[in-house]
């Protein structure tokens, strides 16, 4: 539900056609948009100039999200299956670690970005969602991995504020998104309510623009949600699908990108797994690399 004092958002369409079942992880790498297909394993790009999106590479585990490498051109980090891995232009997974191999229920990575400092953070969940099996992950420039958070469900996000001192986390099936302090080394400082959303709505990908007031994909209520660094919420753009999954805003502003998904509906789809595009005065970094120690 839009807040009163709020005007009106910007009018969202589809700017790139696609069924795309579980689009998620939008960032903007060297001039273009790259996201995921989730489960289908895919990493797509939509090349400068384009409105159509292109297949990078296919996996055969599923995709959360993935971060370029710095100084190796088409080399990315990713959070792949139940782990990290580097993800080489030909589609070869050199894992760095799989801490969700053990996991008490099936479970896979999913949403996941770089910080200022060059870290690649992501989290995981439970296929069915078991309430308490998702936790945030941490890779450090010298390749180990580490269990940050832990007793969340469905974790999306991460995002950053520019100094990277702040990180924004989101429980997506409890409605949450949480704001962490981080110290130097990137460990967190205690974890606090940034904002809960309506009954119906989970937050699900997430940006923080150069105003530090972070975006927020709600899935299940088909909006868009900005923040200021209160926590008020500044903006709500609705949308023409009710599952929206992550966001992204281009460093020369204008207009924000989100990708969608189809999973679990049955037809007919609409614009449900396109990418939308609606006009917007905001704009933010290009997507962090993660730098290898």
């Amino acid at each position: 539900m839009r807040h009163a004092d709020e005007p009106p958002g910007p009018p969202a369409e589809v700017w790139v056609e696609g069924a795309y079942e579980l689009g998620e992880g939008a960032r903007w790498v060297d001039g273009r948009l790259v996201f995921t297909d989730i489960l289908t394993g895919r990493l797509l790009h939509v090349p400068d100039g384009t409105r159509t999106a292109r297949e990078i590479v296919r996996l055969d585990v599923p995709l959360g999200a993935v971060a370029p490498v710095h100084g190796r051109p088409g080399h990315w980090i990713a959070a792949a299956g139940t782990g990290i891995a580097h993800l080489a232009p030909d589609g070869r997974l050199d894992w760095l670690d799989r801490p969700e191999d053990d996991s008490p229920v099936p479970t896979r990575m999913n949403d996941g970005a770089c910080d200022p400092h060059g870290r690649f953070w992501a989290g995981s969940m439970a296929y069915d969602a078991t309430p308490g099996a998702g936790s945030l992950h941490r890779t450090d420039p010298d390749g180990t991995v580490h269990r940050v958070l832990e007793g969340l469900t469905i974790v999306n996000g991460p995002a950053f504020t520019a100094d990277g001192t702040l990180l924004y986390v989101a429980d997506s099936a409890a409605g949450v998104v949480h704001r962490c302090p981080l110290d130097v080394d990137g460990n967190p400082l205690g974890l606090s309510e940034f904002t809960r959303l309506p009954a119906g709505g989970s937050p699900d990908g997430m940006t923080v623009d150069t105003d530090d007031c972070l975006w927020v994909a709600v899935w299940g209520m088909g909006e868009v949600h900005r923040y200021g660094p209160d926590g008020t919420r500044l903006a709500t753009i609705r949308l023409p699908v009710r599952q929206p999954t992550s966001v992204c805003l281009p460093p020369e502003g204008g207009r924000l990108l989100i990708t969608t998904a189809r999973y679990g509906l049955t037809g007919p789809f609409g614009a449900a797994g396109a990418v939308l595009t609606a006009p917007v005065d905001a704009a933010a970094p290009a997507a962090e690399a993660y730098r290898p120690g």
